[in-house]
């Protein structure tokens, strides 16, 4: 929901965070950030998790982002360093999958960590 306060101009701070930058890309940002929320919103509900949802926004179809397989991993691995910590069985079960499905927003392709992304080791 931060994310969407700052494409909205909601916020002061926040605004150059990396992971953002692949939303201002997209040619209709809002759009995108209420579309990919949306997803996380009825995963959450699938994990008896509960959001308000009014504060997402109106949900329509968008054009996809490109995300390649290299951030893909990157971002599988840093999940999984949080997830030791926070559920070390749902860590074990992202450790053993063979894939990873990322959200609807996003069109894998082939290629590395995205230039914009800040590696923690």
């Amino acid at each position: 929901m931060l994310a969407k306060r700052v494409l909205e101009g909601g916020t002061k701070g926040y605004k150059n965070h990396p992971q953002l930058l692949r939303f201002y890309e997209h040619p209709t940002p809002l759009v995108a950030i209420n579309f990919y929320l949306n997803e996380i919103y009825m995963e959450s509900l699938e994990r008896g998790y509960f959001f308000d949802k009014s504060k997402i926004g109106d949900c329509i179809n968008c054009m996809q982002m490109e995300v390649s397989f290299g951030q893909i991993d990157y971002e599988k691995e840093h999940l999984y360093k949080k997830l030791l910590i926070r559920d070390k069985p749902r860590a074990e079960k992202l450790k053993n999958s063979k894939t990873v499905c990322a959200n609807s927003i996003f069109k894998m392709c082939a290629g590395s960590i995205a230039p914009w992304e800040k590696i923690f080791s």
